[in-house]
């Protein structure tokens, strides 16, 4: 069954990471369990056409650009959590320096270039970044779908409750990553 009207992107949030960051020792569990998952999605949204979006904080680097995170990222001691997900040369790029992607990004105005109507959110942190994120996509207008089984949390607990606020509050759809089918005709998922 469709699930939107109008072409989607992946957006992988904050994935290019190098776990040097307080909390990270809480979150590392969570992130070994997902990157197979948001690795599968890459590759379906790839194969299937559909554009996909790295939005990944800076980590207070204010010079850094897109290559040199990735590159900080692979030299890190969890290269193994970024090698599977690792931009290819077809991925877009926008650096964020707060919670939401959206939040004084370019990323409202790439999606309108790419007539993007819905997003496909995976990445980390789901009670953190993916909750602000899909409350900035729901008041843009945009069908938020997140991938539950490819959103990574420090809290659990508070990651469910995140999880059931993007769905009754955002009405997001909340779907494992085997339920997100990505075909060949710009971008719509199934």
């Amino acid at each position: 069954m469709p699930v939107n009207d109008g072409a989607a992107a992946l957006i992988v949030i904050d994935m290019i990471n190098t776990y040097d960051h307080e909390d990270a020792e809480l979150l590392l569990p969570s992130a070994r369990e997902i990157v197979p998952v948001v690795a599968e999605l890459l590759a379906a949204a790839r194969a299937g056409g559909v554009p996909v979006v790295y939005a990944n904080d800076n980590f207070g680097q204010w010079r850094s650009h897109h290559g040199e995170i990735v590159d900080a990222a692979l030299a890190g001691r969890h290269a193994d959590l970024v090698e599977p997900i690792t931009p290819d040369d077809d991925a877009l790029f926008v650096v964020k320096a707060r919670h939401s992607i959206f939040f004084e990004t370019p990323l409202s105005y790439l999606l309108w270039e790419l007539d993007v109507r819905h997003v496909i959110l995976c990445g980390q942190v789901t009670e953190q970044c993916v909750l602000y994120s899909a409350l900035d996509a729901h008041i843009r207008h945009l069908d938020v779908t997140v991938v539950s089984d490819a959103v990574a949390s420090i809290h659990p607990e508070l990651a469910d409750a995140a999880l059931e606020m993007m769905r009754r509050n955002m009405g997001a759809r909340v779907l494992r990553g085997q339920d997100i089918a990505f075909a060949g005709d710009g971008g719509r998922t199934t």
